[in-house]
C-alpha cells in the first residue's frame, strides 16, 4: 500500500539515487579516454596488482581503449553502466584501463619497463576495447611469453550478454571445465 510517508521517503532518497548514479557515470578524460571511478588506481606494475587482486578476492583485468574508438564508448556509455553488467565487474574484478596508444610507464610481469604503446605491441592488442583476463596469481609469468601469461582474451566487443558471459567465465573459472563457447551455450 502506498502511503504518503513512502511517498515522502522516496521523493527524499531521488537525490541520493541520482548522485550514485552519476558516481557511476563514465567520464571521458582529456586523454580522449572513458573513465570509471571502480576502475584500478595503480603504479602500473602488473605482477603487483594481478596479486593485490587476488589478495581481496577478485581476478584482475585489463581493459585496453584508445581516443576515437566508438566501441569502447559503447561499453562505457552502455555496458558499464547497465547494474547486471556493472555490478558482476566490480564485485568480482579489479580493472585496469590502459591506453593501446599511451605513453604511461608500465611495469610487465617479468620486470621489463615499457610505455603503454610498446607493451600494447608486445601483447597483440590490435583493436580496442580489448580485455586481457589473467590467472589468480603472478607466480611463473615472468618467465611465459606475453601472449601465454593471460587465460582470457575478448579482442574487440561482444553483444552485451556475451561480454558478461565472458566476465562469468573467468570470474567463475569456467575455463577450467571448458571452452568459452561452450560456457555460453550453457548460460542460454
Amino acid at each position: 500500500m502506498i502511503t504518503r510517508r513512502r511517498l515522502i521517503a522516496a521523493a527524499a532518497a531521488l537525490p541520493f539515487v541520482a548522485a550514485a548514479r552519476a558516481a557511476d557515470a563514465p567520464k571521458l578524460g582529456d586523454d580522449g579516454l572513458y573513465h570509471f571511478d571502480w576502475y584500478l588506481e595503480s603504479f602500473l606494475d602488473f605482477a603487483e596488482d594481478l596479486d593485490a587482486a587476488h589478495a581481496r578476492g577478485k581476478r584482475f583485468a585489463m581493459i585496453w581503449s584508445q581516443k576515437g574508438c566508438i566501441y569502447c564508448k559503447k561499453m562505457a556509455t552502455e555496458y558499464f553502466v547497465d547494474p547486471k553488467i556493472v555490478d558482476y565487474v566490480k564485485a568480482k574484478f579489479e580493472v585496469l584501463h590502459l591506453d593501446m596508444n599511451g605513453a604511461r610507464e608500465c611495469v610487465d610481469f617479468d620486470g621489463a619497463k615499457f610505455g603503454e604503446k610498446s607493451i600494447a605491441l608486445k601483447y597483440a592488442i590490435r583493436t580496442t576495447p580489448t580485455i586481457l583476463f589473467f590467472p589468480e596469481s603472478s607466480k611463473g609469468l615472468a618467465h611465459k611469453p606475453e601472449l601465454e601469461r593471460e587465460i582470457g582474451r575478448m579482442p574487440g566487443l561482444l553483444p552485451a550478454k556475451e561480454f558478461l558471459a565472458m566476465f562469468s567465465y573467468v570470474g567463475e573459472k569456467g575455463y577450467e571445465k571448458g571452452s568459452f563457447s561452450d560456457w555460453v551455450k550453457k548460460q542460454a
